[in-house]
């Protein structure tokens, strides 16, 4: 058996598994930043009226907005008091 093709082998494996993580970290990355930027967006946009879902499926019309919670209003009558970063989406 020759050691030395086996020895070059896995030199040569490590480094394309080595590249290959490398790639998925920087392409895992970019997609997290752009996830924040949204999600950023999303709660800097909202406002008293905006209809809105939230992370379960749930939709509703923010009617109060608080520093750290937002009142929504989901049926007649029938007001919640969540948590802003429980909302995924401002419905148009």
């Amino acid at each position: 058996m020759n050691w030395e093709v086996i020895l070059w082998t896995c030199i040569t494996l490590v480094v394309i598994m080595g590249v290959f993580g490398i790639i998925m970290s920087v392409i895992s990355a970019t997609n997290m930043k752009k996830r924040r930027e949204n999600m950023k967006n999303l709660y800097e946009g909202l406002a008293i009226g905006n209809q809105v879902m939230f992370a379960g499926g749930i939709y509703g019309r923010v009617v109060g907005i608080e520093e750290e919670t937002v009142n929504v209003e989901i049926a007649k009558g029938a007001i919640m008091k969540i948590d802003r970063f429980a909302i995924q989406a401002i419905v148009k």
